[in-house]
């Protein structure tokens, strides 16, 4: 029997789209929010890198002040022991060849690497990625006012305004028209609010095209759990969203992050790496399909809880912990229905597995997974590893 050219090609088109031959979608561990010594970080990216990469992260936005790592600049190094000593691990490590720097007398100065200059060290095709970032740095009658671009092409300067919303705005239509004017995939996200409680509740709900923001953020003076006069970050998260489905706005996700400084001094004091991180579930380890996933909202934050599974589908929430020895865990989907001033814990329960289905009367539903052992390094008394879904809709029939 011989098949048609039209019967050959169907045959060859069913084979390419069955599920055995799409792309596989993985899970990659990211950090968004990285310093280091090209702004008011205290070690040479490479270090930086390697400390990541070796701790089982996939990817890291290098995220400076201002700054992309570009172009000549040159790093006078503290004269403390601990900062000589680690220049001289660094330059042991990486060698004459690598480090370039003068010293006259006590003064030691160290030309940074750029960016394109460390890549290759570090970068490998679905192990490793790095990507291109910038805190875009401002403030407005002395609050401070941060933004973070990811996969930024060239540098986005500081925009102004006449008040912290048109600030905070002009800095993100800045990265949404770099976006459209090269077609690269680039996100903006709001950085810790509760940060000198630069950044209000009402500051956030103005904005529009901001998709992003830090739920959790691993500096010391960020202020997650705000205090008696502010509201925490989660409840933030929250209430803004609330707003957002009012006004037709797509809803706001939650990214962890460390916001990095320290890398030699350690403890709650500090901002050390390893406390906050996404993880994303995307088909490639590239930042387009890095950020397209996470625009979709196919990933979760993370302060130390590992999840085997996220989904939503039909209607219906699943979450399942990965399992580590001895931890217990607490998995409580929370939201509210529509008209609703505030969430609520919907359901709460015990153990590794949990489903939620929504109904068309809940405005929005997520999930919060919490075990019962405190993060190696946190910055508040009494934290607990955590893990945030995004939050999710009731999808109607047909769509």
């Amino acid at each position: 029997m011989h098949l048609s050219t039209t019967s050959l090609f169907l045959s060859i088109l069913v084979y390419l789209c069955s599920p055995a031959t799409l792309p596989a979608q993985n899970w990659y561990k990211g950090n968004l929010h990285t310093h280091s010594y090209w702004s008011d970080g205290d070690e040479f990216p490479e270090p930086v890198m390697d400390w990541y990469k070796t701790h089982g992260y996939h990817f890291v936005a290098m995220s400076d002040h201002n700054t992309l790592a570009a172009g000549e600049k040159w790093k006078k190094i503290r004269p403390d022991t601990l900062y000589r000593n680690a220049f001289k691990t660094y330059l042991s490590k990486y060698g004459p060849d690598w480090v370039e720097y003068q010293q006259e007398g006590d003064e030691l100065r160290v030309r940074l690497k750029t960016l394109e200059d460390y890549r290759p060290l570090f970068e490998e095709p679905g192990r490793f990625l790095i990507i291109q970032a910038e805190e875009i740095t401002e403030t407005f009658e002395r609050r401070p006012l941060h933004l973070n671009a990811t996969n930024i092409q060239e540098l986005v300067q500081p925009q102004g305004g006449r008040s912290a919303v048109e600030v905070l705005q002009n800095n993100i239509d800045a990265v949404h028209r770099q976006r459209a004017e090269t077609g690269v995939p680039m996100m903006v996200h709001l950085n810790h609010p509760n940060y000198k409680y630069g950044i209000t509740l009402e500051d956030i709900v103005e904005l529009s095209g901001e998709r992003f923001f830090e739920v959790f953020n691993g500096h010391p003076a960020v202020q997650n759990l705000g205090d008696s006069q502010h509201i925490s970050t989660e409840t933030m998260w929250d209430l803004v969203n609330i707003a957002y489905v009012r006004q037709g706005k797509p809803l706001i996700y939650g990214l962890a992050t460390d916001d990095s400084h320290h890398y030699h001094q350690f403890g709650r004091k500090f901002c050390n790496s390893g406390r906050g991180w996404v993880v994303v579930r995307a088909d490639s380890l590239e930042a387009g399909a890095l950020i397209e996933a996470m625009e979709a909202g196919d990933f979760y934050a993370s302060t130390g809880v590992e999840l085997k599974k996220v989904r939503f589908g039909k209607n219906k929430l699943r979450v399942q912990v990965k399992k580590a020895r001895g931890a217990q865990y607490t998995i409580e989907f929370i939201g509210c229905t529509n008209g609703d001033n505030q969430t609520y814990v919907l359901n709460r329960k015990k153990g590794s597995r949990g489903s939620f289905r929504l109904t068309p009367d809940l405005a929005f539903v997520r999930a919060r997974i919490r075990s019962d052992r405190s993060p190696a390094n946190p910055t508040e008394p009494e934290q607990v590893e955590t893990a945030w879904t995004q939050p999710v809709q009731f999808m109607p029939a047909g769509r």
